[in-house]
This record gives structure tokens, C-alpha cells and sequence, in this order.
């Protein structure tokens, strides 16, 4: 089963990390089960196909949280990997205008 979350979903900070948490627990889960591989406790068959399982779901796992992680950055402001100080433009707009306003001789 793959759950797919939308940007919208994503704008409360709870449920971000929310989602941080789960993303542990499911590392966690992921080291238990490679543990049981290593321990030999399955047979051959069985251990090629939990290996092939954890790869497909490590995929899976890294490819959400890659979402996440983008989705995260737009709600900061970060584009082209740094964020817009739009307040700090505005200023320095109002500055450039009251430059040329005053140097305007009219």
C-alpha cells in the first residue's frame, strides 16, 4: 500500500512532523528486519525476497520524504535552493524609490 500526500495536506506543521516521526519508527523497523536477515534465521528464499521487499519499500520511503522535504522548502520561501526575503525587498524597493524621489529635481 502507498499513500501519497498532497501539498495542501502537508501545511501543518503538526502533521510535517507527524510525519517525521513516522519516517523514524519506520527506519527503525527497517534495521529490525535487516537484524533478522543477518541472524540467518530465514531460509535462503525467504531471505532474497525480504531484501527485495525493503528495497522496494526503502524506495518508497526516500522518494516521499523527498516530497516532503521539497514541500517543506516551498513553505519556507526557498526557491533555487534559498529563500526570498520578500519583506527585505520591499524595504530596499522603498528605499531605491525615495533615492530617486529625492534626487528628482522637478
Amino acid at each position: 500500500m502507498t499513500t501519497r500526500l498532497w501539498a495542501d495536506e502537508l501545511t501543518d506543521k503538526s502533521l510535517i512532523q507527524q510525519l517525521e516521526e513516522l519516517y523514524r519508527e519506520v527506519v527503525n523497523e527497517v534495521f529490525a528486519a535487516i537484524r533478522v536477515i543477518r541472524s540467518g534465521e530465514l531460509d535462503k528464499k525467504e531471505t532474497t525476497q525480504a531484501v527485495k521487499d525493503l528495497r522496494t519499500f526503502l524506495q518508497l520511503v526516500l522518494e516521499e520524504r523527498a516530497k516532503v522535504a521539497k514541500l517543506e522548502k516551498h513553505d519556507a520561501g526557498v526557491v533555487y535552493d534559498y529563500a526570498l526575503d520578500f519583506d527585505a525587498a520591499r524595504t530596499e524597493i522603498g528605499r531605491r524609490l525615495a533615492c530617486l524621489r529625492d534626487a528628482g529635481g522637478g
